[in-house]
């Protein structure tokens, strides 16, 4: 089993840390020493899973607080708090997601469910957040895509699939791939303005959680993904206790790199120990990753500007979105 490095003294988000890889990545953080925050969407499940952790690591520093990434003012909301203590934020880990359901749904703002919860949603976290992390003195950003990503399209002419046909699978990929990119973008902006920010990126190969089912249930009968899933029960898969090691990596190694993707090694990259993923050609084009940042800013009205703070948290240090305060996306997102 990996061992995450020490993390005392370190603060630390993860989104969906309620269950799966999420709650395993915030039971060995805390395990390690750090202070987490455990990000849910619904606090009852958190707490549940925050007892679960206690009872097996007693001294254990976590802290539950809600946060939707499918609505654009809980983001708000949540990163206010962050941002509220003085202390630096160390970590951010983009874990939360949904998979595959089989009807198109939307998010409060708008936005096709797959895209807006699994990209827009902790993009607009992330940035909101910028200011507690370069406060940080080794600051990360560890986000979670999939191996779907290599066969994902970015369709920036309908984002949201309102012209074409919904295709469960397909958007879920576009989503994961948004994930690569994101993080591939925020390693080169990190770069560019002389952040000490380390962006990563991992994916769990084929683990055994309850995302394959939850997204699946949503909206009417199990998706075609969900059902090739039942008929591939052949193939290797993984507990979550080996397939949260990646996105570990990525969030706690110092082997970890800018722009790094990290997945499981062995068996078509579905199961083992730790190694370096290939990244899909579709996330290396600076230009395609850039266009896609900057429709993220303006179907969020979450902005970088040009000269982000360093060294100050609070909300005074609030990274602004170009919509007024309170208001949200359009209810129908306008294309890139």
């Amino acid at each position: 089993m990996y061992v995450v490095p020490d993390q005392t003294g370190r603060k630390a988000v993860v989104t969906g840390a309620n269950s799966g890889t999420g709650k395993e990545a915030a039971r060995r953080l805390a395990a390690a020493g750090a202070q987490v925050i455990m990000a849910v969407r619904t606090p009852d499940k958190g707490e549940r899973a925050r007892a679960e952790i206690l009872e097996r690591h007693p001294d254990a520093r976590l802290e539950v607080r809600r946060v939707d990434l499918a609505d654009l003012a809980s983001v708000r909301a949540f990163a206010d708090g962050v941002l509220a203590d003085p202390a630096p934020l160390d970590l951010l880990v983009n874990n939360a997601g949904v998979m595959a359901p089989p009807t198109r749904m939307t998010t409060a703002d708008g936005f096709e469910l797959q895209f807006g919860s699994n990209f827009l949603g902790p993009f607009a976290l992330t940035v909101r957040l910028l200011p507690a992390l370069l406060a940080a003195t080794a600051p990360r950003v560890a986000t979670m895509s999939s191996g779907t990503a290599a066969y994902g399209r970015i369709g920036f002419d309908d984002l949201q699939w309102e012209r074409r046909r919904y295709r469960p699978n397909l958007s879920y990929a576009q989503s994961k791939l948004a994930d690569l990119i994101l993080t591939r973008q925020l390693a080169a902006l990190a770069a560019d303005r002389g952040w000490n920010l380390l962006s990563t990126a991992a994916h769990p190969g084929y683990t055994t959680t309850n995302l394959q089912t939850a997204g699946a249930s949503l909206g009417g009968e199990p998706s075609r993904l969900h059902r090739l899933g039942r008929r591939l029960d052949f193939l290797p898969r993984q507990g979550v206790e080996q397939g949260t090691e990646p996105l570990l990596f990525a969030a706690a190694d110092p082997g970890a790199v800018a722009g790094g993707y990290y997945g499981p090694g062995r068996r078509l990259g579905l199961v083992g120990p730790t190694t370096t993923a290939r990244i899909t050609r579709r996330a290396l084009d600076p230009a395609t990753n850039a266009r896609l940042w900057a429709a993220a800013e303006r179907l969020t009205g979450v902005t970088v500007p040009e000269t982000a703070p360093t060294g100050t948290t609070g909300p005074g240090a609030t990274i602004r979105g170009t919509t007024a305060p309170g208001t949200t996306a359009p209810a129908t997102p306008p294309g890139p």
